[in-house]
């Protein structure tokens, strides 16, 4: 018969899949991103209702949170080879 490999550390700890970490990783980037793009959001209401400066830095920090998360995304699955 063929030995079934273990996926269980050292330690005791079981080892994700590659398919796992990727899925949990979209999980927890997609709250992120919904926090950038309500943040834009938010600002977008402040300046059509007439704070225009107040709203677009409220626009400009949700764009540089969409960066930063993209940043971390290229960095953790290596996109660019």
């Amino acid at each position: 018969m063929a030995k079934k490999k273990s996926t269980k550390k050292a330690s005791g700890k079981k080892q994700m899949t590659e398919v796992q970490e990727f899925e949990i990783m979209k999980l927890v980037l997609d709250k992120f991103l919904w926090l950038g793009f309500i943040v834009m959001g938010f600002g977008m209401y402040l300046a059509l209702q007439g704070a225009m400066m107040d709203g677009l830095w409220y626009m400009l920090s949700g764009a540089v949170l969409l960066v930063v998360f993209m940043v971390v995304i290229i960095k953790e699955y290596e996109i660019w080879k």
